[in-house]
């Protein structure tokens, strides 16, 4: 049976990571420099951070890639630039970090209107 859908390349990675609210800013402060080391990656698309309203601590990573998930498992995620990061954050959290791949839809299912930022 034929896909309802055309998928297009690449893939979307959604991170959960949940810390103590009183952490928040020690972890944005650590997160900043591999944030800016991997919006400069060529197959990084898009990413943008989302914190939680109703539940403080909790924030939503969501990344695009131009490769595939066995790709990103094998090339990006082994960077050296990610070891100070989760050294510093991982005793921040508070529940294991959730990471889950999913598949991106063509052009037709994306809608990115003038002024959204």
């Amino acid at each position: 049976m034929s896909s309802p859908h055309v998928r297009t390349s690449g893939f979307s990675l959604h991170v959960t990571i949940t810390i103590d609210p009183a952490n928040i800013s020690a972890f944005l402060a650590a997160f900043r420099p591999v944030y800016d080391a991997v919006v400069a990656e060529p197959d990084c698309t898009y990413f943008e951070v989302f914190h939680s309203l109703e539940e403080p601590g909790v924030f939503r990573f969501v990344e695009n890639w131009s490769k595939d998930p066995q790709w990103f498992k094998e090339n990006q995620l082994t960077k050296a630039y990610y070891i100070p990061y989760v050294e510093a954050t991982e005793p921040m959290w508070i529940k294991p970090r959730s990471l889950k791949f999913f598949e991106r839809f063509s052009e037709e299912w994306v809608t990115l209107k003038p002024g959204n930022y």
